[in-house]
């Protein structure tokens, strides 16, 4: 098991508004390289250094994922998943085909 795989997954809406799933410590860092250089700030650096900090086994990994998700509440992308997302859900299809 990867050793750097959250205790539970953040969910983000990205640059197309698609929710993604945030499981690990290495998802986490791919999302913030690449978020645009012109909307970091403060609180991106400081997510940013928890997250590479905990890569280095310098930090708890639990309170990267708690950094990011803060990052992501602060800039307005965190989705809450505590409700089915449609995609989750079952189509009531007990034939296991497609739906048309």
């Amino acid at each position: 098991m990867n050793d750097r795989m959250f205790d539970s997954p953040v969910f983000v809406k990205n640059g197309n508004n698609l929710i993604q799933e945030i499981a690990c410590l290495e998802d986490a860092l791919e999302f913030l390289y690449e978020w645009p250089r012109n909307r970091r700030g403060t609180i991106y650096e400081t997510t940013l250094r928890a997250c590479q900090r905990a890569f280095d086994s310098s930090f708890p990994l639990t309170a990267a994922r708690d950094a990011f998700c803060g990052f992501a509440k602060s800039v307005k992308i965190h989705e809450d998943v505590s409700v089915t997302l449609p995609w989750m859900a079952g189509r009531g299809n007990r034939g296991g085909g497609v739906v048309a």
